[in-house]
């Protein structure tokens, strides 16, 4: 079982030439994205629906090149039961995608192959079975699949992003929490509305998300879960609480707390609600992050004068600057895979989202513009989510829109994620397993 109520069973190789399959290496995928071949499934209508969202979300990586359906010699049918090879590495593929889908009542069956063409060599072979509302989470799963087959690292396709869905003039805006999957399907709004949500972020097993509201007027961090739909206060501390994140083993939400005039970072036990403090003295602590293994923290705040970034120790404690560019730096979050922090940098009056190492060194921008905040990163650390906002036109807010953006570490592929609404505080889940 790879997901909630789908089941796999590997398909016995075929056509083997003992040729080892390719893997291509994900900067050479950059400049010279993988040519494949995805012709639709045999034996159902979904077989076409399946193909297109595979097809979607390769294309959408930057790392891969679909074949233009109109090139194809083969037929699907014809495909799936036994690949002409050089059918296909006429047509310049180098990997090809067959299949079939077998259906009874609200039962599925989703027969896979991915070929290495070059080789003539099945590199991937798998049967799922689900329901057939399962069909797009199927796509998603086979994604990554292929990701993982072709790149050699972890897919980032079976995943959702939540964030905060906006409507209404600028200067009354109503914010909701809202899910989708990561290519933007199957949105759905959490919140009715009838109280501001801000800044949510998920749990490490995808079921909860922490997020801010405005319930009665006191700024509170509050607990939704996916699986009831029940939320709940996280804890009635004193003073504003805001910016959560979840430790990586999810026994504990790390937040700042506004009290006094200063802010200060907390971390808050999920089995007990009790609080300890992090952080102390003068200033804004604000916007923590755990490293992956759960042993740092980096925050930014205004200790030193100006808004930059710091990484202290887990316990609190030891916190070093590691920003020091122009302008100010916030909203940090660690890469999961530990090798980057991905921030918001505002100079001259301009945004952009950079990466730099933990130590501080290495810092790129990746994107630049007048209003970007937020950054996310996808589970396998390869890609980063923001939002963008346009100008005003007028005191009245006209013309302004928040838009999510996504984007590769490296600073290409970057495009826009449809939306049915305004959006803005992206947070990208782990993998769905």
């Amino acid at each position: 079982m790879v997901a909630p109520g789908i089941w796999t069973t590997p398909l016995p190789a075929a056509a083997q030439t003992g040729s080892p399959p390719t893997i291509v290496d994900i900067t050479r995928a950059r400049t010279e994205p993988i040519p494949i071949a995805i012709p639709d499934m045999a034996g159902s209508p979904l077989g076409a629906q399946i193909s297109r969202v595979i097809t979607n979300n390769l294309r959408s990586s930057g790392l891969f090149r679909p074949v233009d359906r109109q090139a194809f010699i083969q037929t699907p049918e014809a495909a799936a039961a036994t690949p002409r090879f050089q059918d296909w590495r006429v047509i310049g593929a180098a990997a090809l995608v067959t299949g079939k889908v077998d259906g009874s009542g609200d039962r599925l069956r989703v027969e896979f192959r991915l070929w290495d063409i070059l080789p003539e060599q099945q590199a991937l072979g798998t049967a799922y079975n689900a329901t057939s509302s399962n069909w797009r989470q199927i796509a998603h799963i086979i994604s990554d699949d292929i990701y993982k087959r072709m790149l050699g690292e972890t897919g980032y396709f079976n995943t959702r992003i939540a964030y905060i869905a906006e409507t209404g003039p600028r200067d009354r805006r109503v914010r909701r929490l809202a899910i989708m999957d990561q290519d933007g399907e199957n949105n759905r709004f959490l919140t009715d509305g009838q109280f501001q949500a801000l800044t949510p972020r998920f749990h490490p097993d995808a079921t909860r998300i922490a997020f801010m509201s405005y319930q009665r007027n006191e700024p509170r961090v509050y607990l939704f879960n996916l699986e009831s739909g029940r939320q709940e206060v996280l804890g009635n501390f004193s003073g504003m609480t805001l910016s959560p994140r979840f430790s990586p083993d999810g026994r504990s939400v790390v937040l700042s707390s506004v009290r006094g005039g200063d802010a200060n970072i907390f971390v808050v036990d999920m089995a007990s609600r009790r609080e300890r403090q992090l952080t102390s003295g003068g200033g804004l602590d604000v916007s923590p992050c755990f490293s992956p293994d759960g042993s740092q923290i980096v925050f930014n705040s205004d200790r030193g004068g100006d808004q930059q970034l710091y990484v202290m120790d887990a316990g609190g404690g030891g916190a070093r600057r590691i920003s020091f560019g122009n302008g100010r730096y916030a909203t940090p979050v660690w890469s999961p895979r530990g090798d980057l922090i991905a921030f918001t940098r505002i100079a001259r009056g301009q945004f952009a989202i950079g990466v730099m190492r933990p130590d501080g060194s290495g810092e790129r921008i990746l994107s630049e513009g007048w209003g970007m905040e937020g950054p996310t990163f996808a589970p396998n650390g390869r890609v980063l989510m923001f939002y963008r906002e346009s100008a005003a036109r007028d005191n009245r807010g006209s013309g302004y829109s928040a838009r999510l953006s996504s984007i590769d570490i490296a600073g290409f592929n970057e495009r826009q994620i449809v939306t049915p609404t305004d959006a803005t505080d992206p947070s990208w889940s782990p993998l769905i397993s």
